[in-house]
C-alpha cells in the first residue's frame, strides 16, 4: 500500500480542541537531544572548570550548566541551534557569579588590623610615651628641689596652691611662679625629640 501524505498530516496535527500537554512536559526527541549534549559537551566543560574552579566544584559547575540549559524557556530551540555556546557562556556566567559571591563574602568577613580590639596597643606609641616620660622625668630632676617639690605636691598629690604656700610659708604668687618654671621645663622636655 502506497502511503498517503495527506491523511498523516491530518491524523498528526494539532486542533484548537486538543488538550494542552502538562507544563514540564518535553518532547520525546529533545530529551534525546539533551543527553546526547550531555554525552558530548561534558568532557569539554569539565576541562573548562577544571582550568578556572577547583576541582572539588567542577561537578557541580557542569550540572548546575546543565540544569540552567533544561530550565530555560528557550530549552528545545537551544538545544537544535547552538547547545555548546550556550552552555559555555553559562559556564562564564556561573564563574562570574561565584567570583562575585567569594568576594562579597570575604568583604562581610574583612577585619583590618588596625582595629583596636584585633591590632592590641600600638608597639611605636608605647615606645613614644616611654620616651617622652622619661624626657619629662630628666627635666623634673633637673629643676630646683624647691620647684621640684612644688610641682609634685600640685600635679600628683593634688594640694592647691593655698595649701601649698601655707605647708612651704611661702606666698602664693610664689608657688604659682615655681609652677610655672616647671611646667615651661615639662613643656620643653615632650616637645624635644631625641
Amino acid at each position: 500500500m502506497d502511503y498517503d501524505d495527506s491523511t498523516a498530516t491530518a491524523a498528526g496535527s494539532v486542533s484548537a480542541s486538543d488538550p494542552l500537554p502538562p507544563d514540564g512536559w518535553m518532547p520525546q526527541n529533545a530529551a534525546i537531544c539533551a543527553a546526547t549534549v550531555l554525552d558530548e559537551q561534558r568532557p569539554r566543560l569539565a576541562r573548562f572548570f577544571g582550568r578556572r574552579a577547583g576541582a572539588q566544584d567542577v561537578g557541580d559547575l557542569v550540572q548546575e550548566c546543565f540544569r540552567r540549559l533544561i530550565s530555560s524557556g528557550a530549552y528545545p530551540r537551544v538545544l537544535a541551534e547552538q547547545p555548546a555556546a550556550y552552555l559555555f557562556r553559562t559556564a562564564r556566567n556561573l564563574l562570574a557569579e561565584r567570583h562575585r559571591t567569594d568576594e562579597r563574602r570575604m568583604a562581610a568577613d574583612h577585619q583590618s588590623y588596625e582595629e583596636p580590639e584585633i591590632s592590641g596597643p600600638d608597639p611605636h606609641a608605647a615606645l613614644e610615651a616611654r620616651d617622652q616620660m622619661r624626657r619629662v622625668a630628666a627635666a623634673l630632676d633637673r629643676l630646683k628641689p624647691q620647684t621640684r617639690d612644688i610641682f609634685l605636691m600640685h600635679r600628683f598629690e593634688g594640694l592647691s596652691y593655698e595649701e601649698i604656700a601655707a605647708a612651704r610659708g611661702i606666698g602664693v604668687k610664689g608657688v604659682e611662679k615655681q609652677i610655672a618654671k616647671a611646667m615651661v621645663a615639662v613643656r620643653r622636655a615632650r616637645s624635644a625629640r631625641p
